[in-house]
């Protein structure tokens, strides 16, 4: 069993005409025992941003609080919130800085950008989109 599947996680994520779709399970296990049933893999980075995680649970929490304090710092400097572009560019640098001790998960990344163009992204754990 690859440590990617110790917790399991499903997510997916579509888009349309001006909008988009993601979604994801609820299970958080241990290998095949159910721990939970209402753990979050989507989380909300802004209005029109929203980040899913799958993989290990322990790196999804670490890597999502990393990426909170980066965007509210991009706030401050920039008094906006960041494109959905900006955003997988930002994921894909700080997985690829831990790329010889990778954080086990597996981001999607869903948003609108400007003029309401849908954008999704998923990547692997070192950053490749």
């Amino acid at each position: 069993m690859q440590i990617f599947e110790y917790n399991g996680s499903a997510l997916v994520a579509m888009v349309g005409k001006n909008c988009f779709a993601i979604a994801s399970d609820r299970r958080l296990g241990v290998q095949l025992q159910t721990i939970a049933t209402d753990f979050q893999r989507i989380s909300k980075i802004h209005d029109r941003l929203f980040l899913g995680l799958s993989g290990l649970a322990t790196d999804a929490q670490t890597l999502y609080q990393r990426l909170v304090f980066r965007h509210k710092l991009y706030q401050l400097r920039e008094e906006r919130d960041m494109k959905p572009e900006t955003f997988a560019n930002l994921v894909s640098a700080i997985l690829y800085e831990k790329r010889f001790g990778p954080y086990f998960c597996q981001p999607v990344i869903a948003g609108l950008g400007d003029e309401d163009k849908p954008f999704i992204c998923t990547m692997d754990s070192i950053g490749a989109k």
